[in-house]
């Protein structure tokens, strides 16, 4: 049964005096209706003895044996807990009388003003006073103390069953007599808190008394209510008795009470356990995507760190193909992942702040700061790839065009060394005449200065075998090998050239005839041979250029060129007049010549051919060079266009960003409103991007133009994917930080007023309109909002709002802190209330207690991390919620 001591022990209000004195007025007419008096007797003496029987009495007849007081006396000491002045024992009518009035002066110390209520009517078994007595005790101590939704008593009572009835069909609580004949209204409040006690669908309307029965026999075996009531006298009376309805009606409140509590207590714990589940499951998630990132990022640098090099350009250009790729395709979604992440990190850590949690720390290696630190690595390793490979490109084009200039002077060389070897080595002066051997000196000396003027090409070949050599030439080998033969051949050459012209030197003695005009015609035509194979090599020289500067470089070199064939013609002409001399001087003096000048292998025939080579070979340079400039004109206004489009496209983001900065500071209306605005701006930013593909599509066709500077722009695509990435972050951001606000307000009962009063106070002491001020600025704002801080309370502060020790403080963070300072949450001294409330005020609870009073998925949740308790009072199986509920706040580890 119920215990009223904690409830009765001080007297009522004046409210519920003024309930008490209304009821008191006895309507003793009432009492004549014979139904009501017996039911009135029958619930009045069964709730009698259902407090009596506490003290191991009862009572039969309720008007006989309360007459002499002293069982009147024992009831009102077992409802109130408290003790009442000794009873007299005698027999006679004066000690009743005296303990009856006792008894009713304990009634009227309880605040209850007895009307017409006396002593002797008592004592002399008057039943209709018994009756209104036991009523005004009824009132007082089971009653009066009801309170639901701000009524009392009657309403209160009333207001209870209807709002524990409501969801049931066929029970319509309007008052305490006829809405209670049907017996359906008893079965619901005993299924509303019971529903393992009474199948309620199996209840008709048309049998009350079975469902009368039904409820009171079932109250009477399981929730140690006795049975009050007879279901017989209830169906046949047109109205059953008020107050012996509420008599009954209350001690089903009294005895569900406790399930009320435990009811509220279960909900607590229900919602803390939800926000904590919810809690984890996001944690999980930050903690699975922030790990697929940085196994992505691991996986991608050393692919970007890899230098293996290529043997030609194509196989270059393939790798920078697929690092296009990978920039356009591949990285794009990683950068949608990072930015995500930072939102989800942001708005897990509002959620704490706002459930009073501690502040989520990831696992090592897995912080914002880490992400972003090895994004940074990734974003260096990006840049040098990059850089490499259009090195690379820019090294295997010099070394293919290297090789080609080395093949061919190589070519050139070996077709001049051909028989020269075997031309030194013969000792045909031996057997000449003296002109002969004079013509072979000479022809000798004609062929040191050739060979001299070879020295110059095996010396360029060496120099283009080292350069080939430093550039790390995948053929390097066969070059080598082909150098070091010129090499040792020339060494060769040299020797033999020594060794020969001392034989015709120590000859020469011997011999006296000179052809002079045959030795100056070899020693003239040897050099301008050599300037017209070099001419030659030059107008066949490949050449590669980069802008427009260096084309019209070699066209002013070609053109200077040009303007020496004048002079180099007029020496042609003269080393064919002095063959022309010879032949004249021979067919004046009947001289027989031989055919062929005996100091030279230049012909005048072969002259006249390379001179009409290399004229030939002139306009087909003129074409190169024009169709080069063309191609760099090309390229220039690829160069321009380019630049173009990216100084509109690097001063639009320069200007968003500026903007998004001041309307971050400036926003206006309801947080919805400043949330919509926000995303329809960043709708607006990504309708930009057909101009960011067209700026990608002009940078590609300068990739494949193989254009490496550009004067016309200071922008590189680079620096605008950067701004373009940091442009969609910061709104992101500043859209998540709007929704945190939200979340915050909506959590805290902020109102819009206090909003705008906080942001208004905040952006008057952000002076340099940053979104974020420093601390001397924030205590400003703190005396400005009334707090009064010394030195202490503001570093606890700033502890709270400025966590990291940055020295800044955001307007999140401001508003985090006002709301921690103006409003309420659960704390873990909360939820250990609501687990000793769970428990029957134990220091423990069990897992049958948990699955009982919690939701299934919540009740494992506690007992898979609940730890055994280890108090002395404890019993098998008993759990500690108490070191649980503090983990929850982060005050211990599970």
């Amino acid at each position: 049964m119920v215990d009223y001591h904690a409830a009765n022990n001080q007297p009522s209000a004046g409210g519920v005096q003024t309930y008490m004195e209304q009821e008191n007025d006895w309507d003793r007419d009432l009492l004549l209706d014979p139904a009501w008096e017996k039911q009135q007797r029958k619930t009045f003496t069964a709730w009698c003895n259902s407090h009596l029987r506490k003290a191991g009495t009862q009572i039969e007849n309720i008007e006989e044996d309360f007459r002499d007081g002293l069982k009147l006396m024992l009831l009102l000491e077992v409802i109130s807990g408290e003790r009442l002045a000794k009873p007299e024992r005698g027999k006679m009518r004066v000690h009743k009388i005296n303990n009856v009035n006792k008894a009713l002066d304990f009634i009227a110390s309880k605040g209850v003003k007895l009307v017409s209520i006396g002593a002797e009517e008592i004592v002399d078994g008057n039943a209709k006073m018994t009756l209104g007595m036991i009523w005004t005790i009824i009132l007082r101590f089971a009653i009066q103390d009801i309170s639901v939704e701000e009524t009392s008593a009657k309403e209160g009572l009333l207001l209870w069953c209807q709002r524990k009835t409501a969801p049931y069909k066929n029970v319509n609580v309007q008052n305490f007599h006829i809405s209670w004949k049907d017996g359906l209204a008893f079965n619901a409040l005993i299924h509303r808190h019971r529903p393992d006690l009474i199948d309620y669908d199996s209840l008709r309307k048309d049998d009350p008394v079975h469902n009368l029965n039904n409820a009171f026999e079932v109250a009477e075996k399981h929730l140690d209510i006795p049975k009050m009531l007879d279901a017989e006298d209830i169906v046949n009376t047109a109205r059953p008795d008020e107050k012996a309805i509420m008599t009954y009606v209350s001690s089903f409140y009294h005895a569900f009470s406790g399930a009320q509590k435990a009811e509220t207590a279960a909900n607590r714990i229900c919602k803390v356990l939800a926000v904590n589940q919810e809690n984890e499951q996001m944690m999980e998630d930050y903690e699975k995507l922030a790990s697929e990132l940085l196994e992505w990022i691991r996986r991608t640098i050393p692919w970007l760190e890899n230098r293996t090099q290529e043997k030609t350009v194509n196989e270059m250009q393939a790798k920078q193909e697929d690092f296009r790729d990978y920039r356009c395709v591949h990285k794009p979604p990683k950068v949608q992942e990072k930015c995500q992440l930072e939102i989800s990190f942001n708005t897990l850590q509002t959620k704490l702040r706002l459930s009073n949690r501690p502040a989520f720390m990831p696992s090592e290696g897995r912080m914002v700061s880490d992400i972003n630190g090895a994004w940074h690595t990734l974003e260096g390793a990006e840049k040098g790839y990059e850089e490499w490979i259009l090195s690379e490109i820019r090294r295997l084009e010099r070394l293919e065009h290297l090789a080609e200039k080395f093949h061919q002077k190589a070519a050139i060389h070996q077709s001049w060394t051909d028989g020269k070897e075997a031309m030194l080595t013969q000792k045909d002066y031996e057997t000449s005449t003296l002109s002969e051997v004079k013509a072979l000196l000479r022809k000798h000396e004609a062929f040191e200065s050739d060979l001299a003027a070879h020295q110059d090409r095996v010396e360029q070949i060496a120099a283009i075998a080292q350069e080939l050599n430093e550039l790390d030439y995948y053929d390097s080998a066969s070059v080598n090998a082909c150098c070091q033969k010129i090499c040792d051949q020339w060494d060769v050459l040299g020797a033999l050239t020594q060794s020969r012209k001392e034989s015709l030197e120590r000859t020469e003695k011997q011999l006296e005839s000179i052809d002079e005009l045959y030795l100056e015609y070899a020693k003239r035509a040897a050099p301008f041979n050599n300037w017209m194979e070099g001419a030659m090599e030059d107008l066949q020289d490949m050449f590669i250029v980069h802008n427009i500067e260096e084309i019209q470089g070699l066209i002013t070199a070609h053109e200077q060129f040009k303007s020496t064939l004048s002079e180099a013609n007029k020496e042609r002409e003269a080393i064919q007049a002095i063959q022309a001399e010879v032949q004249k001087i021979a067919q004046s003096n009947g001289i027989k010549l031989s055919g062929a000048n005996p100091y030279t292998t230049i012909t005048p025939e072969s002259i006249d051919s390379k001179w009409e080579k290399a004229m030939a070979m002139v306009p087909q340079r003129d074409a190169a060079l024009q169709e080069e400039l063309n191609k760099q004109n090309s390229n220039d206004s690829l160069r321009a266009t380019f630049a173009a489009q990216a100084n509109t496209v690097g001063a639009y983001i320069q200007a968003k960003m500026e903007e998004i900065g001041r309307i971050s500071i400036e926003m206006n209306g309801t947080l919805e409103d400043q949330l919509t605005s926000l995303k329809e701006y960043q709708k607006n930013i990504m309708s930009y991007m057909p101009e960011i593909n067209k700026l990608e599509g002009y940078h590609q066709l300068i990739q494949e133009a193989l254009i490496f500077d550009n004067q016309y722009t200071a922008y590189t695509m680079e620096h605008l994917r950067v701004g373009w990435e940091q442009l969609l972050t910061t709104i992101a951001r500043t859209i998540n930080e709007v929704e945190n606000q939200i979340l915050t307000r909506d959590a805290k009962g902020i109102s819009q007023e206090q909003l705008y009063e906080y942001r208004a106070s905040f952006n008057h002491f952000d002076k340099k309109r940053s979104g974020q001020m420093v601390s001397d600025d924030f205590r400003a704002l703190l005396i400005s909002t009334g707090n009064s801080l010394g030195d202490g309370e503001f570093a606890r502060i700033m502890g709270i709002v400025d966590p990291n020790g940055s020295g800044a403080v955001t307007f999140q963070a401001f508003i985090d802190f006002m709301s921690r300072e103006t409003t309420d949450t659960d704390t873990a001294d909360q939820v250990i209330a609501s687990f000793k409330i769970l428990a029957g005020d134990k220091n423990f609870i069990t897992a049958e207690e948990l699955r009982r009073e919690l939701p299934p998925d919540q009740a494992e949740y506690c007992i898979a991390r609940m730890a055994p308790y280890t108090g002395p009072d404890g019993a098998p199986g008993a759990l500690d919620y108490m070191s649980f509920s503090t983990a929850l706040y982060g005050e211990s580890d599970l």
